[in-house]
């Protein structure tokens, strides 16, 4: 009777951690099916921004189905959509400000034809 007691009890512990490994084991992606592995910082800020103002919009959103249920008081309601439309305003005004900086092409370096242009020599420069 222990014996097959103690056999369950084993065989019923196998059964939940083989179940539960692929939940508990971190995912294994190749570096070349990884979209995100090679993006470049300015892309990976837009895509932080873009998460955080969909998170404070889908805050928002929540908040609002919230109170129009009943579910939130006129009080808490007022006490928590400031902070909340400010973060959403936050995130939106980061974000157009990161596709502004994108948008602006960096300047271009001069050629040598135009810095040999501009270039006076020493004896044209008078000391007045």
């Amino acid at each position: 009777m222990n014996v097959a007691l103690l056999l369950a009890a084993v065989l019923a512990i196998a059964a939940i951690v083989a179940v539960a490994l692929p939940f508990i084991r971190e995912p294994e992606v190749a570096e070349e099916l990884d979209r995100l592995a090679g993006i470049d910082p300015a892309e990976r800020r837009r895509l932080q921004l873009l998460e955080e103002r969909d998170r404070a919009l889908a805050a928002l959103s929540e908040l609002e189905l919230d109170h129009r249920t009943g579910k939130v008081s006129d009080e808490d309601y007022a006490a928590q959509i400031g902070p909340l439309r400010a973060r959403a305003a936050a995130a939106l005004r980061a974000l157009d400000s990161a596709a502004r900086t994108a948008a602006q092409p960096e300047p271009a370096e001069p050629d040598d034809r135009v810095l040999q242009a501009v270039r006076v020599a020493p004896e044209m420069i008078s000391a007045d």
